[in-house]
């Protein structure tokens, strides 16, 4: 075997013995997330609400490849779904080495048009289900462990009418990340915002009309990719990434520039 091959078998390997649990990881970014740290070498167990199919898809890809998955139906919306879901994360593979919340949703409307259930399911799902995540997780997490949260640019931007609540919901995660990092940095364990631009998925395609308003907001005038959200993850879930704490890191092509 060559030094070249060696070295990157090496580096795909850095999460090695660790175990993710992935709030939202069948489809999108959090897929992408759940086949990047599985090929960087962790046991990976992802929840989905209603897409079973693409679940399994995603464990299948892993379990091919040489690694170990699970998936776990669990509403984000309800707190005992998520306790429910870690713990059986934890039993199956032994602990939690990384959590990463990407349970979200989005609803867009005029501020007198939006309901109570909107804004209610906007909090439940974008902020507490980060929480509630990260209290059942630390139960099972070492000293050194690592909590990354999908949040949004639009904390910081919002360039559009009608994405209030959602905009209020990523900027919740900003004090929450830096809060959690307090508390959990005696214990060596990171707490870290990414906060990604438009990033071409099902729910907000790079082909859709929508798109073609907000590329002209980027220093790079493209959409991401998935895969671009979940390198920047599997660093910061990584050892090199010990040092970054309490940080909302903006992945959006210089959308908020």
């Amino acid at each position: 075997m060559s030094n070249a091959t060696q070295q990157k078998q090496q580096v795909q390997q850095v999460l090695a013995g660790k175990v993710a649990f992935i709030q939202g990881g069948s489809r999108g970014i959090g897929a992408a997330i759940a086949r990047r740290l599985a090929r960087d070498g962790a046991a990976v167990a992802l929840t989905y609400m209603s897409s079973p199919d693409k679940a399994q898809q995603v464990v299948k890809e892993i379990v091919d490849a040489g690694g170990r998955a699970l998936a776990i139906q669990a509403d984000s919306s309800t707190p005992d779904a998520i306790r429910t879901a870690i713990d059986q994360a934890a039993a199956t593979f032994g602990r939690i080495d990384i959590l990463v919340n990407n349970a979200g949703v989005l609803a867009l409307g005029a501020v007198d048009e939006l309901t109570m259930e909107d804004f209610d399911r906007t909090i439940a799902v974008n902020v507490r289900s980060v929480f509630v995540g990260v209290q059942q997780a630390v139960r099972h997490m070492g000293d050194g462990g690592r909590i990354i949260t999908i949040g949004s640019t639009n904390a910081d931007r919002m360039p559009f009418a009608g994405g209030s609540i959602y905009a209020m919901s990523k900027s919740a995660i900003v004090g929450l990340t830096k809060g959690l990092a307090r508390d959990l940095g005696p214990r060596g364990i990171t707490v870290n915002n990414v906060q990604p631009g438009p990033v071409d998925t099902d729910m907000n395609p790079a082909d859709s009309d929508f798109a073609d308003g907000l590329r002209g907001l980027m220093a790079i005038n493209r959409y991401g990719q998935a895969d671009e959200i979940a390198s920047f993850v599997a660093y910061l879930a990584g050892p090199e990434a010990a040092y970054i704490t309490g940080a909302s890191l903006m992945v959006d092509g210089g959308f908020s520039a």
